[in-house]
Parts: C-alpha cells; sequence; structure tokens
C-alpha cells in the first residue's frame, strides 16, 4: 500500500462510523470504505477512490473524474459514483474533505 492510500486511510478512519476493509486475498490494491455499515466507497488501486458521493455533491463542488482513469471510463455523468485521483497530500486532504462532508450528510443524527 502506498503511503498517500495509508494516510488517507488513517484519515479517513477518524470519522466516527467509518471502516476501510481490505481484501488480503486479492492480487490488487481494491478495498472498501463504509460508514455505518453501508458501502459508501472503494479503492481499485493506491492513488483512486471511487466514491458514491451523490449528483448533488458531485454538481455543487464541479468534480469529474480523470481523463486518464483506468477504471469506469465511460461511467455516465448522471452517476453516484465519482472518481477521485490522490497523488499529494493535499489531493489526500480534499478526499478527506469530500468523504466527511458525505458521512455528515448520511449520518443519522
Amino acid at each position: 500500500m502506498s503511503d498517500l492510500k495509508a494516510e488517507l486511510i488513517r484519515l479517513l478512519e477518524e470519522i466516527p462510523g467509518v471502516l476501510h476493509k481490505s481484501y488480503p486475498e486479492r492480487a490488487d490494491e481494491f478495498s472498501t470504505l463504509h460508514f455505518c455499515g453501508k458501502e459508501i466507497g472503494h479503492f481499485h488501486d493506491h492513488q483512486e477512490l471511487d466514491l458514491r458521493l451523490g449528483r448533488a455533491l458531485i454538481k455543487k463542488f464541479g468534480l469529474k473524474a480523470p481523463s486518464d482513469t483506468r477504471y469506469h471510463p465511460e461511467r455516465s455523468k448522471s452517476s453516484h459514483y465519482i472518481m477521485l485521483r490522490f497523488t499529494n497530500m493535499e489531493e489526500v486532504r480534499q478526499v478527506g474533505s469530500l468523504v466527511r462532508l458525505l458521512c455528515e450528510e448520511l449520518s443519522p443524527e
């Protein structure tokens, strides 16, 4: 696992209700991200998180998937999921902030 992915997972697990689940039997770096028992996203590799952010938040922040992503390149623009790439610490913090915002919106309280 890359240092950036490890740091992002560390930040995300600080959010109450967030759980990261790895699959050591898999040869790739696929793992899932859960909030209050429900999957909210998954990592395909060490630098991209496929997050179920919702159309409203995707639109609000003007987010677009990386044009050169290997995962879901033909995804519909109306999808609830957005591929988020992180290649430096600033992007790790940005992705962490988006996940925190999503969890606040999903929080049952």
